[in-house]
């Protein structure tokens, strides 16, 4: 279509389209960002001088799903070595998975004890560095051992990329009896313990790599073990205070 004739009309029709189509209210909204950050473009070079109305639909709530320990660790037990180190990774840092599975050994500076992660590497395009606790730095020593002539990438299984990883993963859930657990779920983890470490959130969120604060907010996430520990604590000062 010409970009005179988009209006919000036929926006609205394109969404009931894509919704009778099986779209979810998500991807809707993600293909209107590509649709209005084309007319900004057009409009930034001259060739444009407005831009209709683009409408938002209304989304679910986020997923919530995160990961307790015990939970992690029944995962664990059913991966094999080279896709524990991944899981393990991912627990202790909250790193996308892509940024796991193409993290390279120019990446890691194993004497100084750090990643420094490229921008392009990385969904902001703003690179980091991690710093490496102890159990990171065993990880990457073991990553290192188990590495393969020819091959960069930190995580690999045979030397191959980690295409297998996604059916590892499901089966490890079922055979743990979590089903439906997602590695995102580590992230939104990662987050919430380094919260609860007393890690300051600025912090945390160069270790994960949120780049807004509403984006960080909504992965540090309270569970019901979270709010049990406060209404406890809260009971116990009543008490005190009432002594």
């Amino acid at each position: 279509m010409r970009s005179a004739d988009i209006t919000t009309l036929t926006m609205r029709e394109y969404a009931k389209r894509r919704l009778a189509a099986g779209a979810t209210p998500g991807t809707v909204n993600r293909d209107f960002g590509v649709l209005s950050r084309m007319f900004t473009l057009a409009m930034q070079a001259g060739r444009m001088n407005r831009r209709p109305y683009i409408p938002r639909l209304p989304e679910g709530s986020p997923r919530q799903g995160f990961m307790e320990h015990a939970d992690y660790l029944a995962i664990r037990q059913h991966l094999r070595p080279a896709f524990q180190d991944v899981l393990d990774f991912g627990y202790l840092t909250g790193w996308r998975r892509g940024e796991v599975f193409t993290l390279e050994w120019r990446d890691v500076d194993r004497h100084a004890g750090v990643i420094r992660l490229r921008p392009e590497m990385c969904k902001t395009r703003e690179g980091r560095v991690l710093v490496l606790s102890q159990p990171l730095r065993q990880l990457i020593e073991r990553r290192w051992h188990a590495r393969a002539l020819g091959c960069s990438l930190v995580f690999h299984d045979a030397a191959a990329h980690l295409d297998g990883f996604k059916h590892a993963w499901d089966r490890a859930c079922k055979a743990a009896q979590l089903p439906g657990k997602l590695f995102h779920d580590l992230r939104r983890t990662a987050v919430r313990n380094m919260v609860r470490a007393g890690i300051p959130e600025r912090v945390a969120m160069m270790v994960s790599g949120h780049k807004t604060r509403s984006v960080f907010d909504r992965y540090n996430i309270v569970s019901e073990t979270d709010l049990r520990q406060a209404a406890d604590r809260l009971a116990a000062y009543v008490q005190v205070a009432g002594a």
